[in-house]
């Protein structure tokens, strides 16, 4: 089942916020967020691929990944610094581009994002709250291409939990 996803930016508060509900339980797309075989498996818009490089799945932990081109090209490394996990219902983190150490770079732009999961009767609604530091970085992160690329990677998972159903 495709849903539809609500993407909503507020440049005057500097967030942005997306909502898209899967036809899936709470614990199936919460296991989708938060392990790195299954992250690799949505994560970005295709034909891109994600490569997770290390990931520490707990509070203060890292997840290190980059994006892989179907030529075998790099775009760069990200990371996610996890803040408060509360198991099954939200995880936040602090995003930033960065090199493949993790190091980010002084002055880069960072993001900071709160992802709800809520058991629906449709499955799981995912709410996906992200602040930026500035007007400035938002629109330079969404002229980018952030916001099609990640409707394309939750589309993506709206596939692979379907799949799985079978």
């Amino acid at each position: 089942m495709e849903s539809n996803i609500i993407f909503n930016k507020d440049f005057d508060a500097n967030t942005a916020y997306v909502m898209k509900v899967y036809d899936a339980e709470v614990s199936e797309v919460w296991s989708h967020f938060t392990q790195a075989e299954l992250l690799d498996q949505w994560w970005g818009p295709k034909p891109w691929r994600c490569e997770t490089l290390k990931q520490n799945f707990k509070e203060g932990g890292l997840w290190l990944y980059t994006m892989i081109g179907p030529n075998g090209e790099k775009a760069g490394y990200s990371r996610s610094e996890y803040g408060e996990i509360m198991e099954h219902r939200s995880i936040d983190w602090t995003s930033a581009f960065c090199d493949e150490e993790g190091n980010v770079a002084e002055g880069a732009p960072q993001s900071k994002w709160l992802i709800g999961f809520t058991g629906v009767e449709e499955g799981t609604k995912v709410t996906v709250n992200i602040h930026y530091p500035s007007q400035e970085v938002m629109k330079q992160v969404l002229d980018m291409g952030f916001e099609e690329g990640f409707k394309m990677g939750l589309n993506q998972l709206d596939e692979l939990l379907s799949d799985s159903k079978v």
